[in-house]
This record gives structure tokens, C-alpha cells and sequence, in this order.
């Protein structure tokens, strides 16, 4: 996501570095560069023109011209104007969880509103809410089925039926079920739209009227770029919605959409869909993606995703391992596994500060982790408990088992003794450990094999 824009930025930013001094002449032809990045992105001319007029006022004439580092000086004002054109503050909806929340979905055809219930219900269910999925969608064939479909995979109930057409009484019925039954979150699939058509307009509105909503959300498709932002202007003046939930933003190379849409409609961008697997959906925090999209990484979200994988009872005993120098290469797989967990490599370097936008995707072996399981696996116990009695024929041994060489089976070597000081930082930034140290760089950053076509493992 943000591809295009940050490498323009990037690109912007090391020339402004390279200058010891700066004048207000190269000052304005960085915004200049800046306004043009922006708008090639698809961002809304209007929001660039204010964007750049701020980035301007508050560089001309304060630290930046004074500054001896003027380059960070001006990438730290772009950031905080980008924080603030994507609304400032994340924006979690608030949930009573002793009564039924009534979360509305509406949007354009094929903005993704049926897979974003489901994601949505899979992420409330983890904080502790019973969701259920309503299906109000009367208009579009199998829409009921594809919604069941669904809430099987996330394991969440639906209610609904095609023989119904009435929207309205179909949400009424819903809500009186939830009711009944204890959930405590009704998540309601609506009839999608072509474009703007009034009479089904009306049909939401009655719909809304019926409800009374806790949360209306426009789910829109952050790849139309300002489609998007145009149709969530004209949902918020028909119907009125309380925020923004994007999907698709893993696709958009560009991310005109979510630089925009906050500033056109005044609301917030609550959700971003960033995957197609159900937990593949992210609270929306304009600081860690203004950090993404100037290459800084996102390591709060790395975090996070860290201790929704790994297992604190058994990241205590890593600790305790490391600690006493007890870490064994049978550690090391079950500890890389639960990295896998987290997400495909390639994905998860975008979140390292330094590594962020600097290696490219195609440039990741994800099939190295497969070939350092079966190198582990072709070990004995004793051999995985006491690594340093692989001599020349055990490692020659191991490299038949596994379908590889000794110089792979002498670069994991290498690797396991550099990566128990990592791990042990790592573990301490996902707070498993209770150190509350931690470095950036994690498991992820350990890739230095002899091979130079392998290098980043």
C-alpha cells in the first residue's frame, strides 16, 4: 500500500537531506514536489491544496530554515500533515457490551461490504462481543447465501432469509433474535448500489429509521481513489454515517482514498481491510500509516500482531531458555513457526524501521523457511538440544535428510547463535517477556546467510 507515493516521497526527502543549508526557494520546490507526489497518488486536489499550504507555513521562516538538519526538520512537519489530513487520532468504535450494538454496512456494489461483515464479526468476537450477521441485502441475487458462506468461515450466525424482500422488517426480526438470544452485536449486510440511486437511498434510510443504528459505516473500496471519496460525500448527505471502513488499502499502490476521505466528509476512517484471510483487518491509526507511507516502518502494529500470535506462557519460558543459555534449535522452529503465524515475510518487513520500503518483495525467500524446518527436522533430539556436536559427518547427514547442502546447514548454524540474542530483544518489544525493552528488528531481521542470492531470510 502507499507504494508509488512513498517512493516519490523518499525520493524528495534524500534530496533535501543532501543540502547542508536550505532556502525558502528549495523549501517551496520540495512542497512543489510534495503537491505533485499527491496529486499522482489520486489524493483529492482540494486536500492537497491545504496540505501544501500547511506544510509551507510551517516551514517557511521557523526551524526548517534554522535547523541543521533541515531535510528531518521538513519530513517531520510532511508527517504530522499527513497525520492530520488522515484525521488525527485513531477512532475505535465504542461497544456497550451488556446490550445489542447494531452495526449498519452500506456502500457501493462490490465495495466489499459482505467480506468486511464477516472480518468485522471475526475481530469483535475476539474482544469479547457474540455477533451476529443480518442479511439486508433483498436485492442481488444469492446475497443471503454468500453472507452464510461468511459467517461459517468466521463462525458467526446469520439471520435472514431469500424468501424475504422487506429490508426493514427483516432488520426488525434481527434485532428482536439478538435480543432474544444474548448477542451482543448485530453486524447488518445491505443491498449494495450501482451508483447513487435515490429510491434505494430511500430504502436505507427507512432501513436506518428502523434500526437506529449504534455505528452507520460507509464500506468503501480503497482502490477506486476518488470514486470513493466522492461516494461516501453523497452516502454521508443522504443517509449520514459515522465513519469510514476501507477495504482492499494491500492493493492500492497510490492511497488517494485514504489521504482524502477524511478531510472531504469529515469522518473517520475506522477500519482498513488489508488481506483476504478474516483477521486480515486493522483498526485505523493516521500515525502508523503516515509512518509507512514516509518508510519509518509501523512497529506498534508489529507489536500487536506479535502478541496476538504468540503464546505468553510459552514466550516466558523462551525467556527463561535464553536466560540460562538453555535455547535449543527445537526452540528456534517452534519459535520461527509462530513467526509464520504472524504473516508472510515479505509483509511483515513493510512494519521494521530501516527495512521498511527498502527491500523489495520479490527480493524475500519465503521458501527459506521451509528449508530451515526440514534442516531442523532432519536433526536428532541430542543434535537440536546440542547443536555444537554437528560435525562434519552429522552435517553432511543432515544436508542428505533434508535436500540441502553444508553450507546451508553451517549457515543455520551460524544463524541460530546470532538469532538467540535477537529473539530475546524481540520477545521483550511484543512485552512477552515483561522487559519492556525491545529493539526493531525482531527474528525478521536475522537473514544473513553465506549465500549471497539468499540473503534476507
Amino acid at each position: 500500500m502507499f507504494e508509488n507515493l512513498g517512493k516519490r516521497l523518499d525520493a524528495i526527502f534524500r534530496k533535501l537531506r543532501g543540502m547542508g543549508t536550505v532556502s525558502e526557494t528549495n523549501i517551496r520546490d520540495a512542497v512543489r514536489d510534495v503537491r505533485m507526489a499527491l496529486l499522482e497518488a489520486d489524493v483529492n486536489f482540494k486536500v492537497v491544496k491545504q496540505f501544501a499550504q500547511t506544510v509551507t507555513e510551517r516551514s517557511i521562516g521557523q526551524e526548517v530554515l534554522k535547523s541543521i538538519t533541515p531535510g528531518q526538520q521538513f519530513i517531520k512537519i510532511v508527517y504530522d500533515a499527513l497525520v492530520e489530513a488522515m484525521g488525527g487520532q485513531a477512532k475505535p468504535p465504542e461497544f456497550d457490551p451488556n446490550k445489542t450494538n447494531i452495526v449498519l454496512l452500506l456502500g457501493l456494489q462490490g465495495s466489499g461490504k459482505t467480506t468486511f461483515a464477516g472480518k468485522l464479526a471475526r475481530r469483535m468476537g475476539k474482544q469479547g462481543f457474540k455477533p451476529m450477521l443480518a442479511a439486508c441485502d433483498v436485492h442481488r441475487a444469492a446475497a443471503v447465501h454468500q453472507l452464510q458462506v461468511v459467517g461459517r468461515q468466521v463462525g458467526v450466525p446469520v439471520f435472514g432469509s431469500a424468501d424475504t424482500k422487506d429490508a426493514c422488517a427483516i432488520g426488525r426480526e434481527a434485532i428482536a433474535e439478538a435480543e432474544r438470544q444474548g448477542y451482543t452485536l448485530v453486524i447488518v449486510d445491505t443491498a449494495g448500489r450501482l451508483h447513487i440511486d435515490e429510491v434505494k437511498m430511500d430504502e436505507l434510510t427507512a432501513l436506518k429509521l428502523a434500526m437506529h443504528p449504534t455505528y452507520s459505516f460507509l464500506v468503501a473500496d480503497a482502490m477506486t481513489g476518488q470514486d470513493a471519496v466522492n461516494s461516501a460525500a453523497r452516502f454521508h448527505e443522504a443517509i449520514g454515517i459515522d465513519g469510514v471502513c476501507l477495504t482492499k488499502l494491500d492493493g492500492d499502490a497510490r492511497g488517494g482514498a485514504a489521504l482524502s476521505i477524511s478531510q472531504v466528509i469529515g469522518k473517520p476512517i475506522v477500519f482498513v481491510g488489508i488481506g483476504e484471510k478474516p483477521d486480515d483487518l486493522e483498526l485505523f491509526h493516521p500515525d502508523r500509516m503516515a509512518q509507512r507511507i514516509l518508510g519509518m516502518g509501523d512497529v506498534l502494529t508489529l507489536v500487536e500482531k506479535a502478541q496476538e500470535t504468540f503464546d505468553a506462557e510459552q514466550a516466558l519460558e523462551m525467556q527463561r531458555k535464553l536466560r540460562k543459555q538453555t535455547f535449543t534449535l527445537a526452540d528456534f522452529l517452534t519459535q520461527m513457526r509462530q513467526v509464520k503465524k504472524m504473516g508472510p515475510f515479505a509483509d511483515l518487513l513493510k512494519y521494521i524501521p530501516g527495512l521498511a520500503g527498502q527491500i523489495p518483495a520479490e527480493a524475500v525467500d519465503e521458501k527459506e523457511f521451509a528449508r530451515i524446518e526440514a534442516i531442523i527436522s532432519s536433526m536428532t533430539p541430542l543434535e537440536r538440544e546440542m547443536p555444537h556436536i554437528m560435525d562434519a559427518s552429522r552435517k553432511r547427514r543432515v544436508a542428505a535428510g533434508s535436500g540441502t547442502d553444508v553450507v546451508e546447514v553451517n549457515s543455520l548454524l551460524k544463524q541460530f547463535e546470532e538469532s538467540k540474542k535477537i529473539l530475546r530483544r524481540f520477545m521483550g518489544m511484543a512485552g512477552m517477556f515483561g522487559t519492556g525493552g525491545g529493539g526493531a528488528h525482531g527474528p525478521l531481521g536475522h537473514g544473513t546467510g553465506k549465500r549471497k542470492k539468499k540473503k534476507h531470510r
